[in-house]
């Protein structure tokens, strides 16, 4: 059936298929629809408390005995600089003043944590079966404490020499993150995006730099694509952008229009929305003010400012300054259920095997 089982067995799954984490725009119920589906569901746990994140894993386990993957952030954080976030707050002011805004007035800082003590904790408390990793691994002696847990690792390298890094420093499981995939890139040992592989690109290289099996991430949405990945030696895929649509995600209605709209050029990688590189469909602050500005503050402080215009347009169903993160296949995207999609998207994939075998 699948030519390549080691996704499966490894997270005991019934289809090669990672819900990719998007955070933000989704919670414990798409986790367990896909989970539902035969996906492993994954929770994105960068923008949660402790208290927060343990309620909704619990969530997750009282509805579906199926494994769960948290996943985390490991940024270096860098603290706000002030000159620079005058400098930005100078560039918005336009913005503020359309909307009626005063830009003197105090906003809540973006909340983007990186994985921590107390989140370590959490983990090894509820014990989740993999825990993800994105810009890298967090510090050793916290992922000693992951791995003592019983869970497996596994991280996103958008590059070979990423991979082979996350391989020697224990990760179970690679994330191959092409250049078409939505959301933030996952780089750690890079900083340059004209250099960011393509997935078809990426994928075969990294398979052959390590042993770890590989999961192909980016423009991926369908049969065809997850058949592709195989094909180029990955054991399993991971998909994000095809389940936005889904009734159980968290997209709000304006958003949920602009991605229903969007075309193959409608994404591009930005580093406005929160100062690190993503892939989103373009909104107007992306098109006016980057898509990459030398201005943002550093992440994710250049959300901050951006937090009172994304409200003000919201209110007025406009997404002008909302967080669009999706692939360059978003158009692909159904609306249908999680569950029933994640099934569509592994019986699509094994008809495809049946005819290239055929």
């Amino acid at each position: 059936m699948w030519p390549d089982r080691r996704i499966i067995d490894l997270f005991k799954i019934e289809f090669p298929i990672v819900l990719a984490p998007m955070a933000g725009v989704m919670d414990a119920e798409l986790v367990i629809a896909a989970a539902q589906g035969g996906a492993l569901g994954s929770l994105p746990c960068a923008m949660l408390s402790a208290e927060k994140a343990r309620e909704q894993i619990n969530i997750i386990r009282q509805r579906v005995s199926a494994p769960v993957n948290m996943n985390f952030f490991c940024h270096k954080p860098v603290e706000a600089d002030a000159k620079r976030e005058a400098g930005w707050k100078a560039r918005l002011a336009p913005y503020y003043k359309e909307f009626g805004l005063d830009p003197a007035a105090p906003v809540n800082a973006a909340n983007r944590a990186p994985f921590d003590e107390a989140m370590c904790a959490v983990v090894e408390e509820l014990k989740p079966e993999v825990v993800s990793f994105h810009f890298g691994l967090p510090e050793p002696s916290l992922l000693r404490r992951v791995k003592a847990a019983g869970s497996l690792v596994m991280a996103s390298a958008t590059l070979v020499k990423e991979a082979i890094w996350l391989e020697e420093n224990g990760a179970d499981v690679i994330i191959a993150q092409g250049a078409e995939a939505g959301g933030h890139r996952g780089m750690f040992l890079t900083d340059n995006i004209a250099e960011q592989p393509g997935t078809f690109a990426l994928v075969p290289q990294v398979v052959d730099a390590v042993r770890v099996p590989v999961v192909a991430a980016g423009g991926i949405a369908d049969g065809r694509g997850i058949a592709a990945a195989f094909a180029l030696g990955a054991s399993g895929v991971q998909i994000g952008s095809a389940y936005l649509r889904c009734p159980e995600s968290k997209v709000i209605a304006p958003a949920r229009i602009a991605l229903a709209q969007a075309r193959d050029d409608s994404t591009v990688i930005t580093n406005v929305m929160t100062g690190r590189p993503a892939r989103g469909v373009a909104n107007r602050v992306m098109r006016e003010v980057g898509p990459i500005s030398p201005d943002a503050p550093a992440f994710p402080h250049s959300a901050t400012s951006l937090g009172p215009l994304k409200a003000a347009a919201e209110k007025l169903g406009k997404v002008d300054f909302t967080n669009l993160w999706a692939g360059q296949a978003v158009r692909m995207g159904k609306e249908m259920p999680a569950a029933e999609l994640t099934r569509a998207l592994a019986g699509s994939a094994l008809a495809r095997f049946a005819q290239m075998a055929g």
